[in-house]
């Protein structure tokens, strides 16, 4: 006999909380047997059975089920506004779920033209040979999503607001309606903005996706991913959206683990105070930058200028931590400047509290050199950390005066 335990969904009580208030406590009540206030790592692989089938709280093996993976799968669950939660390995473990849950051989999906450069790797490289199909559209253009969906094949709409690398914004309340009209479900990767600054489901999204390894953990001390579906699902067939997803979670095990899951936990609980210290270093780096003779130009979406900052000040409470800049001297440049910094850190991943710089062409983005994804040679992409602001700025002087 076996069994799966399903994460509890999200108390009504925490729906009504603030956001903190929710990334505090929601899913973790203090422990029943000792009263400790912060949420146990069972590090744990099976439970002991009362009788044959007689599981305790429906915990029987940790992939299935362990309670410190399903505090962070509630709390994922109430801070995005979801019905259930997933934790995952890893981002990717997460969209492969996804994908694997919800689409079938032959069917199709419409994915961003400024998707992260692993998520394409997976829809082109591991999805396409198993017989899924794709095409490539920039979601910030309406009729470029309509245009590529293919009416009855398509079943799945993929953008990420704000996108990895060049900061694009796409409007995901319509988009969720192009989505719904043809029967396909609109997934959400919310990993630059977190479930702090913007909630996807608010606005019709019916999955909403993070790599909980950036901003969610934001220590850079784990890998791990998150997973939300909506109460309801917008098409009739995807109903059990969430029911698919936890069994193929199960299924597939590629789960997180007690240690990372508590990691992440941690790191939501300072979610909100991080993302406003975030916020304010970045805007006072872009006004710093948008100066400089050296830059070609500021991606991001506060500035008035961006293509779509009115779509971000709708559905963002601010505009995040990442800032990319096109360098006037070329690739040569963006590469020298990223090897000449102290503060901001020469490595790839986002979202911890040290800043960090890459090159996106030769780094995070490699993988799709060469495709419609391909980024330009002299991209920087900057994670601004919440270290002190004139430290950030003169850093950045010298790193683009070596450029």
């Amino acid at each position: 006999m076996t069994s799966e335990h399903h994460p509890q969904q999200p108390q009504q009580q925490h729906q009504q909380q603030g956001f903190a208030t929710r990334a505090i406590h929601a899913g973790q009540d203090p422990d029943a047997s000792t009263g400790a206030v912060v949420t146990p790592i069972y590090q744990v692989s099976t439970y002991k059975q009362d009788g044959i089938g007689g599981l305790r709280g429906g915990y029987e093996y940790s992939r299935s089920g362990n309670p410190t993976r399903n505090a962070l799968e509630e709390c994922l669950a109430a801070l995005e506004g979801g019905e259930r939660g997933f934790a995952f390995a890893s981002g990717l473990a997460g969209q492969d779920t996804i994908v694997r849950s919800l689409l079938s051989p032959g069917d199709h999906l419409v994915i961003g033209d400024d998707a992260y450069g692993g998520t394409y790797r997976y829809v082109s490289r591991v999805a396409g040979p198993a017989g899924l199909a794709h095409s490539v559209a920039p979601t910030g253009d309406l009729d470029a999503v309509r245009a590529a969906i293919q009416p009855g094949r398509t079943k799945l709409v993929w953008v990420e607001t704000p996108s990895n690398p060049l900061l694009g914004v796409s409007d995901i309340a319509a988009l969720a309606e192009i989505a719904h009209e043809a029967d396909a479900l609109l997934v959400v990767d919310n990993t630059f903005a977190t479930a702090y600054l913007q909630n996807p489901i608010a606005h019709g999204a019916d999955v909403v996706t993070h790599s909980t390894t950036k901003y969610s953990g934001g220590h850079s001390d784990v890998v791990g991913g998150g997973v939300v579906v909506r109460r309801d699902v917008a098409v009739p067939s995807m109903k059990d959206a969430a029911d698919r997803i936890a069994f193929h979670q199960n299924a597939i095990g590629g789960v997180a683990g007690p240690f990372d899951s508590w990691l992440v936990l941690r790191g939501l609980k300072t979610l909100a105070v991080r993302m406003e210290k975030h916020c304010d270093n970045a805007e006072a780096v872009v006004r710093h930058l948008q100066a400089h003779p050296a830059v070609e130009k500021v991606l991001y979406p506060g500035l008035p200028e961006h293509r779509h900052h009115d779509v971000a000040a709708r559905q963002m409470r601010r505009f995040g931590g990442m800032v990319s800049v096109l360098l006037r001297g070329g690739e040569d440049a963006a590469v020298r400047a990223c090897g000449a910094t102290t503060v901001f850190t020469l490595a790839e991943s986002l979202g911890g509290i040290e800043s960090l710089i890459e090159h996106p062409f030769r780094m995070t983005h490699a993988s799709v050199e060469g495709t419609d994804l391909e980024v330009p040679r002299n991209l920087v992409r900057l994670s601004v950390g919440i270290e002190d602001e004139a430290d950030l700025l003169a850093d950045l002087d010298v790193a683009l005066a070596a450029g």
